[in-house]
């Protein structure tokens, strides 16, 4: 683990393939123990997810956090605690939400909406068995709030604007997605960001309102509790991780990354821990908080030093 200068005020954290071991759905107890002791030691714990919040929340529930833990969803453009009070919330227009239909066709995927509100019709689907071709697990635990609609234009006739657009398929695909996606008219209109599970050949490419990212969402939040950026740690496993790797004072990437985002680990600087199935989050958290005692032990012994050199 690198060594940090700073203090770590607050740590986000990813939740598939950082918080979540490889298989199953449930948080191992010591990373759950590790994010509680944060809490307790006064470090402001952040779940950063690619997920909507309600997809997350069960998963998280688990970990016994407080209702003010705060989570930045569909990978950055909704902010809210775990207790629902909304801090932070970006929309894609309905325009080029509904121009983005037709372009997205092009790239051979399936595509979804996500809308922030509750129930059926969170989700927005052309095909809903194309999306269990790629995605049967997801399709299951999601069901209850996936509507059909075609043609996709159609889900946008009520003027209601989605949170986020998500299209997936293969690896190839939707990295030539992305790419033409970013040198087409839509530049500067949507911002785009890519996971990659190579070992399954799925890709989800997750299309947002500009500026939208996890990175800037932290800061802004950061912004709010007055925390500087050398006082925030970052813990994530891909591509979608990398913005708030970059804006994060302590970047912390983990073992089972993709080789080319290790090797760009490697060429940054930061820090790389343990795999997912190793608690490599726990592990993290438990090294930051005895980080922080110790500095906070140094502060200490300075502030003696300096009285006792003033005294007259």
């Amino acid at each position: 683990m690198t060594s940090f200068a700073a203090p770590t005020r607050l740590i986000a954290i990813d939740i598939d393939g950082t918080l979540l071991p490889s298989t199953g759905l449930r948080i191992s107890p010591r990373n759950q123990e590790a994010m509680r002791r944060a809490e307790a030691e006064g470090v402001h714990l952040v779940v950063a997810t690619g997920r909507r919040q309600a997809y997350a929340l069960p998963v998280m529930e688990l970990a016994g956090l407080s209702p003010e833990t705060v989570m930045i969803s569909s990978n950055g453009t909704v902010t809210r605690t775990f207790g629902g009070r909304r801090i932070d919330r970006w929309l894609l227009p309905v325009a080029t939400a509904r121009a983005l239909c037709a372009e997205l066709r092009k790239f051979g995927g399936t595509t979804v909406f996500t809308f922030d509100c509750e129930g059926p019709g969170e989700l927005v689907v052309d095909s809903l068995e194309a999306l269990e071709r790629n995605v049967d697990q997801w399709v299951a635990q999601n069901r209850p709030f996936i509507r059909e609609v075609r043609p996709l234009e159609l889900a946008f006739d009520s003027g209601h604007a989605p949170v986020q657009g998500m299209v997936c398929g293969t690896v190839e695909q939707m990295r030539n997605a992305e790419q033409r996606l970013n040198t087409s008219d839509f530049a500067g209109l949507i911002e785009t960001h890519r996971t990659e599970y190579p070992g399954r050949d799925l890709s989800i490419l997750d299309i947002l309102p500009p500026g939208c990212s996890k990175g800037s969402a932290i800061g802004r939040l950061a912004a709010t509790l007055a925390i500087e950026r050398e006082e925030i740690m970052a813990i994530g496993d891909n591509y979608n991780d990398v913005e708030m790797l970059n804006y994060a004072g302590q970047p912390v990437l983990m073992g089972n990354a993709p080789a080319e985002l290790l090797q760009r680990a490697r060429e940054r600087g930061w820090s790389i821990t343990a795999t997912n199935d190793e608690d490599g989050v726990a592990k993290t958290i438990l090294g930051a908080l005895q980080r922080n005692r110790r500095w906070e032990h140094e502060q200490a012994g300075e502030l003696v030093g300096r009285a006792v050199v003033e005294l007259p």
